[in-house]
């Protein structure tokens, strides 16, 4: 039997049973597959429930790794192979090369020194970035990395003359024993690109709703100001649609249950910015569940944000002026109209982030990707690779994950 717990994801619900294992005394690993810790809450302008920023939750938790020697963490990792049986695993683990030396100093003028520039998956689409980069200042672990393949030929002698990269280091495989496993693989946005009559992927100033949180997040592409993405502007007039491909048995059958209180916090970010803007958003039911509900009555007080019970049929773009009109129907009043907007949100789901691969995980998935067993094989899901979850729910799953996979090294 191994005392040791591997956490497979780095996200909040992966951090939380991590940190609630080895703070009893486990040893945990925890594998994550993007050069930093935090998951989706680090794209996040705000987070429920109390509405902060997210370095603020994840700063505890980084500095709690920190502190715990029982912690061991690995980066660009993902596990590869598992063998053995509950209790006694074998867990074969690759991990891609970071180039850049371990405690190296402050990369910043490197990085703008060089002339290379990719697109910034972080940020979706929304900005480019340089072949070496944190991807927020408060990046955990807070060491640069240098992806490899975006230099010119230029920017490898920069950085070949550095003494903190480098651009030899290669790829390495290591093997962890554990007698637990804790699934904590997160989720990722629906692709919106998917969803063509909504003008996702096509039309410049119809965005997601993750989009959106980069845009108003303040180290964001646009330094926290929400513009459009086509020309600059301050919109004036923006619509949000609600189950943007969800609860659609062509793109995502499922409700994401997130979706609207996004959407009505989104609401709020623009209002904040734009005393004068014109919210509306077109849904087909408001999910506002438990304490949310006080949230929503806030929203609805705003005279300036409209809920409109209708569903959108189709978004097109005005190129002349790269307006958005959206054609809708309002079920209440029973019509079909078509508005123009200045910007359009799509409030796009969360899908698993195991839909559509090869797991080295011999554990059950639905058809939507969600893990639905593999308990009594010691390996238990956390957050929302188990089903749509908020921040604070996707902490409580980590926990309960954390127990489980205690009692079962305890061999209860």
């Amino acid at each position: 039997m191994s005392n040791s717990i591997l956490v497979v994801g780095g996200g909040f619900s992966g951090l939380t049973a991590a940190i609630e294992a080895a703070e009893v005394g486990y040893e945990v690993f925890i594998v994550e597959k993007s050069p930093f810790l935090g998951g989706r809450v680090a794209q996040l302008n705000k987070y429920f429930p109390k509405l902060c920023p997210p370095s603020c939750g994840l700063e505890i938790q980084f500095q709690r790794i920190k502190k715990n020697p029982n912690i061991k963490f690995f980066t660009q990792a993902q596990v590869t192979a598992v063998k053995g049986e509950k209790g006694n695993y074998t867990v074969s683990v690759r991990i891609e090369p970071r180039h850049t030396v371990p405690n190296s100093a402050d990369l910043s003028m490197l990085a703008g020194a060089l002339e290379g520039e990719v697109e910034n998956e972080f940020e979706l689409g929304l900005a480019k970035r340089k072949p070496l980069y944190l991807s927020t200042p408060f990046a955990f672990p807070n060491r640069y990395v240098l992806d490899k393949n975006a230099l010119s030929q230029a920017d490898q002698l920069k950085v070949g003359a550095s003494a903190f990269c480098d651009l030899n280091e290669g790829p390495r495989e290591i093997e962890l024993s554990v007698g637990s496993i804790v699934l904590a693989t997160g989720w990722k946005p629906y692709d919106v690109t998917n969803l063509s009559n909504l003008g996702a992927g096509k039309i410049a100033n119809c965005v997601s709703n993750m989009q959106l949180e980069r845009l108003a997040a303040a180290c964001g592409p646009t330094k926290g100001a929400i513009t459009r993405p086509g020309d600059g502007k301050s919109p004036r007039k923006i619509a949000f649609v609600q189950c943007a491909g969800s609860r659609d048995q062509n793109h995502l059958n499922f409700c994401s249950y997130i979706c609207c209180m996004a959407s009505l916090k989104q609401a709020l970010y623009v209002r904040e910015q734009y005393p004068d803007a014109e919210v509306t958003v077109y849904y087909i039911d408001l999910r506002t569940p438990g304490r949310y509900d006080k949230f929503m009555r806030k929203v609805r007080a705003d005279e300036k944000i409209n809920l409109v019970k209708g569903k959108v049929a189709g978004v097109e773009e005005d190129t002349a002026t790269g307006d958005v009109i959206v054609e809708v129907e309002d079920a209440v009043k029973g019509e079909k109209r078509k508005v123009r907007y200045d910007m359009v949100v799509l409030a796009t789901g969360m899908q698993p982030s195991l839909a559509g691969q090869k797991l080295p995980f011999d554990v059950p998935v639905d058809e939507d990707g969600f893990i639905v067993g593999g308990e009594e094989k010691g390996i238990f899901a956390a957050g929302c690779a188990q089903k749509p979850l908020d921040v604070m729910r996707s902490a409580q799953s980590g926990t309960s994950a954390a127990l489980k996979a205690i009692q079962t090294v305890r061999g209860r």
